[in-house]
């Protein structure tokens, strides 16, 4: 798999799932900066699934896309 920087994995991967085991975090704010990707997808479940089946220690989840405000709901 790549090797990316969490800023080009949000701009190639929006409004998807991602799963990454972190290689480098910021030494102040211990967030993420350097990433080997394992899955990205529209779809959560593909990703969760991926997560269990790892062996990968430092493991990041997240989506890419846009969270709802407070105070909003939704539904599928």
């Amino acid at each position: 798999m790549k090797y990316m920087k969490l800023e080009d994995v949000m701009k190639k991967y929006k409004d998807e799932w991602i799963l990454a085991e972190v290689l480098k975090t910021d030494s102040q704010t211990k967030e993420p900066v350097k990433l080997k990707l394992l899955k990205h997808s529209k779809d959560r479940d593909e990703v969760d699934e991926a997560m269990r089946k790892t062996k990968a220690k430092h493991l990041t989840a997240f989506y890419t896309g846009k969270i709802p405000k407070k105070g909003y709901a939704f539904a599928f």
